[in-house]
Order: C-alpha cells, then sequence, then structure tokens
C-alpha cells in the first residue's frame, strides 16, 4: 500500500523516496525496539548556544517555585520593586516562540511556556529571567523526547487537574491535561481557563469538562 501511495503521488508530483524519517522541522526521529522516540535535541542544543547560555549552570526545575510572574513586581515588604520593562520586546517573543515549538515533545515545560507567553506585549526583567530558566532547564536533559511506545493496547486514557487561581492579574485557574493512547503519550495541554472560578471544585469540572472536549 505504501508502494502504491508513492506511485500515485508520483504520477502527479515530482517526489524523492528519502527512506526512513530521521529529521524533520527540528524533530528528530529515533527508531528502536522499544517504540519510535521523537525529539527535539539538536534544536534546543541550537538555542542553548544562541542565548550564550552553553556555560550556564542547568537547573532542575523549569520555574521557581511558588513564583508569581505580574505585570507588577513587589518584594517580600509589599513594597514596589525595581523591575523594568524591556527595551528589546522582539527578543523575548522571539525566545518565548522558540520554546512554544519545544513544547512539541516537551509537556515538562508546558506550563511553564504558557505562563511566560501572557506577557508578550510588555515583558518585564523578571519574564525574561523566567524565561531563561526555563532554557537552563532544557540543558539540564536536552535530549529529552516522547516515546511512541511498540507495545501498547487500544486503550485510551486521561489525565487532568487545574491550579486555581493561577493567574495572579486575572486570578484566572489554569488546566492542565494530557491523554495517552495505548501508553503513548499523544495529546497534553496547559492552558487558563476563559472565565474566574469561584471555588477549587469548579476548576475542576472546567479543567474536567476541557479535557473531554479534547477526547471526543
Amino acid at each position: 500500500m505504501i508502494q502504491e501511495a508513492k506511485a500515485t503521488l508520483h504520477k502527479a508530483f515530482k517526489i524523492k523516496d528519502l527512506g526512513n524519517l530521521k529529521y524533520f522541522l527540528g524533530v528528530e526521529v529515533c527508531r528502536s525496539g522499544k517504540g519510535i522516540l521523537l525529539c527535539q535535541r539538536k534544536y534546543a542544543l541550537e538555542l542553548i548556544a544562541e542565548l550564550g547560555l552553553a556555560g550556564a549552570k542547568p537547573t532542575i526545575t523549569p520555574m521557581e517555585q511558588n513564583k508569581r510572574l505580574t505585570t507588577v513586581e513587589y518584594n517580600e515588604h509589599c513594597h514596589l520593586e525595581g523591575d523594568p520593562t524591556l527595551k528589546d520586546v522582539s527578543g523575548y517573543q522571539r525566545l518565548v516562540g522558540k520554546l512554544l515549538y519545544l513544547t512539541l515533545t516537551r509537556p515538562d515545560i508546558a506550563y511553564s511556556v504558557q505562563t511566560l507567553s501572557q506577557f508578550m506585549q510588555a515583558p518585564k526583567q523578571s519574564h525574561l529571567e523566567a524565561a531563561y530558566r526555563v532554557v537552563r532547564y532544557v540543558k539540564n536533559e536536552h535530549g529529552l523526547g516522547i516515546l511512541m511506545n511498540a507495545v501498547g493496547d487500544m486503550t485510551l486514557n486521561a489525565y487532568c487537574d487545574a491550579d486555581w487561581p493561577s493567574c495572579s492579574n486575572s486570578r484566572k485557574s489554569v488546566t492542565g491535561y494530557l491523554v495517552k493512547f495505548g501508553g503513548s503519550l499523544i495529546s497534553w495541554k496547559s492552558k487558563k481557563q476563559t472565565t474566574v472560578a469561584r471555588s477549587s471544585a469548579e476548576s475542576e469540572y472546567r479543567s474536567m469538562a476541557l479535557t473531554i472536549s479534547e477526547l471526543i
């Protein structure tokens, strides 16, 4: 069937058979007896080198624990703290855009990148430092990826959760979910909810509703 499909395409278009897929748009494809591993190791290393963080100390978490990024920064005594707006806004936007593309095979940074993408219009120094921390986290394990398991059944499993209320600016909660098919991760998302939840139970139900919509 594969050969017939290639022959049909070749009649209409001039195509070249490159063999088994190994690399496409920054995504590396590695095959083994365990399955197919999708990763962006080369893409991640290029991003680290571009930012000049090759010699930086890696971190074990993508974001600082209990860190709340806002449009206004306050110190521990609740006084306004100096946190200037970046002059090079486009540089921050490009960095977050590259991190967004990295989430294709790195669901572990989905929440952090979702948070950073909320400050694209007027990013501050603290937001840039948080973005650099994500890159230093990627540097710690730049070869991580998604394994499409060779062994599995036809079972579809989904897991979801909600962080209430995660956003310090809007007081909206954040939904996180992942879907596995036969043991292989096929879908995931970290997204701010559209409305303010009055309770943690309400935010959990909204998270479940979004996950069920994805399943359907």
